[in-house]
């Protein structure tokens, strides 16, 4: 079975709800585990080992200052020794980021994602999903903010994480989890 990791963190719980609804999706046909990067930038020795024998890692964050979190970079930056010898190599990636205004520079967060996985000379897949770009568009319609390099999201700042991100937002994440997962059951 596909062995699929979900590498993220959240500082307010929204990138988590996020991480939630993928792993959901993610399991109906794959074998999924959820990596969550502590308060401290941590991640366990099963994990790192998880992410290894993995067939593809997604790779999420809130969008902070136009970037990922420090938690998030400092996990990257211990990933140099499996750069180093090339355990990422040829595996799926693709990536997710929340930010609480509509724009936020989400797209310099998956930039930096991207980046990272062709550093470790991943495969990187994104959304294919059309954008609502129409004037009939709803807030809540799918792939509602035009992402394609990566899954966005939008949390008002004064939103729990029960009420945020919003519906439209959650279903973009579901067809962007059964993306992946076809993704790397193809490449298989």
């Amino acid at each position: 079975m596909t062995k699929i990791c979900v590498l993220f963190h959240s500082g307010y719980g929204h990138t988590q709800r996020l991480a939630e609804t993928i792993v959901e999706s993610l399991a109906e046909q794959a074998e999924v585990t959820a990596i969550a990067i502590s308060q401290d930038g941590e991640i366990s020795d099963a994990h790192w080992q998880a992410l290894d024998d993995s067939d593809g890692i997604l790779f999420g964050s809130p969008t902070y200052m136009g970037s990922v979190s420090w938690q998030f970079k400092r996990v990257a930056d211990a990933s140099s020794g499996r750069w180093m010898m090339q355990n990422w190599k040829d595996k799926l990636a693709g990536g997710f980021t929340n930010s609480a205004s509509m724009n936020g520079d989400k797209s310099s967060t998956l930039a930096y994602l991207h980046t990272f996985a062709m550093q470790h000379g991943m495969l990187w897949v994104g959304t294919a999903l059309p954008a609502a770009n129409t004037k009939a568009a709803q807030r809540n319609d799918v792939n509602y903010l035009g992402a394609f390099s990566g899954l966005m999201a939008q949390s008002p700042a004064d939103a729990s994480a029960d009420e945020a991100p919003l519906p439209g937002d959650l279903e973009t994440a579901k067809l962007f989890a059964a993306r992946f997962v076809a993704q790397c059951q193809r490449l298989a």
